[in-house]
């Protein structure tokens, strides 16, 4: 039988990259993950993904689906799939912020927007969020611009910078911001006992640990947390308790099956630490340290939208994201990670009633087009 051929573009966008496919271009959306999964090269059970074009970690296994938009508050529907690696399991249940910032891009040059002048603006709508997010990059000879100066963490050279506003990112998959009402809250860990954390939904749900109380400092290298088994089992029942915790799966073996979320970070005070690159952030650069698992997986560059809900939880007065950074920044939070320093913004208040609002998080991506034509997958 002969292989179905789609037409499809592979992009880079922030610290990630994916197949990114036109929805009118896919088959009825029953058929996706099995097409998925076969792009990517999963399930492969060693890990690599050598027949497809996953990368084999979890940043480099991303499928973004996109279609205009009949809201009248967006131009794009955007819809996100994390395709695991070693299961044959497509998840559709969070956003890919790195991803986000290839989309407009994407949507420019394939004439789904048409902007005039020399910027355009992209609301985007997330499907699996229900969240708008504003993309706004320079246009040059009508098409996605390229060249610049911005260099992120955790990617070579520079490029044209794209501004992303997640808008009203409270309640991403949860009932709120603060999905249990409270700031902190005690989780029972099964051979660890009690721990405390904060959990928050923020662009993505997320639950925070310190660093010391998972036996960490916070600096560690993501090869060093590779290899370190047992901490990546205690963060995975972490994981597994604040999902049920935090409305996103009703018993253990249900949070057992979606390892994506909630994103499970561990935070300390800013320190001297190490880069991938072999350069050390010092400590009076940063405003707090942070390392985060994702579907098992040690983050060589933070996840975007796990960053941005790091930044709210930041400015949310008792988390232990903000116990972390110990006073209240000026301006944006600037997160030490394994790739260098990323800087987010985040617009958060709190009302007379105590009740916290997460008004929008900013950051800047660079994105690129690295080729386009047919992907091909057996059509079983």
């Amino acid at each position: 039988m002969p292989l179905l051929a789609l037409p499809a573009v592979f992009m880079r966008g922030g610290t990630s990259r994916a197949v990114m496919f036109l929805a009118k271009d896919l088959p009825e959306r029953g058929a996706w993950d099995s097409i998925f999964l076969a792009a990517m090269g999963s399930p492969d059970p060693n890990g690599r993904q050598l027949n497809g074009m996953g990368g084999g970690i979890s940043s480099l296994s991303k499928v973004c689906i996109l279609a205009p938009s009949a809201r009248e508050d967006a131009d794009i529907d955007y819809t996100f799939a994390q395709v695991q690696i070693r299961e044959a399991t497509v998840d559709y249940r969070g956003n890919c912020g790195n991803m986000s910032s290839a989309v407009g891009p994407f949507a420019v040059d394939e004439g789904i927007v048409r902007p005039t002048g020399d910027t355009a603006v992209v609301r985007i709508f997330n499907t699996n969020t229900g969240k708008i997010i504003r993309s706004t990059f320079s246009l040059a000879d009508g098409r996605a611009a390229t060249d610049g100066d911005l260099a992120i963490p955790g990617v070579a050279g520079t490029g044209a910078p794209v501004r992303l506003d997640f808008l009203a990112p409270g309640g991403s998959a949860t009932i709120g911001l603060l999905p249990t009402g409270r700031v902190r809250d005690w989780l029972e860990i099964p051979g660890m006992g009690s721990i405390e954390v904060s959990m928050a939904d923020a662009a993505r749900p997320c639950v925070f640990v310190r660093a010391r109380d998972i036996g960490l400092t916070g600096n560690e290298v993501p090869e060093s947390l590779d290899t370190n088994t047992s901490v990546l089992a205690k963060l995975e029942s972490i994981r597994q308790a604040a999902a049920v915790a935090m409305g996103l799966a009703s018993n253990l073996d249900e949070a057992c099956k979606g390892r994506g979320i909630p994103a499970v970070g561990f935070v300390a005070p800013p320190m001297d630490a190490p880069t991938l690159s072999g350069e050390t952030i010092r400590a009076n650069q940063v405003d707090l340290t942070a390392r985060f698992i994702s579907n098992g997986q040690p983050h060589r560059a933070l996840p975007v939208t796990s960053s941005l809900c790091t930044a709210v939880a930041a400015r949310i007065t008792g988390t232990l994201v903000a116990e972390a950074v110990g006073r209240k920044p000026d301006g944006s939070i600037r997160i030490g990670m394994p790739s260098g320093i990323l800087t987010v913004g985040a617009d958060v208040t709190c009302d007379t009633s105590g009740s916290w609002t997460a008004h929008s998080g900013a950051f800047y991506r660079t994105a690129r087009r690295l080729f386009d034509g047919r992907i091909y997958v057996p059509q079983s």
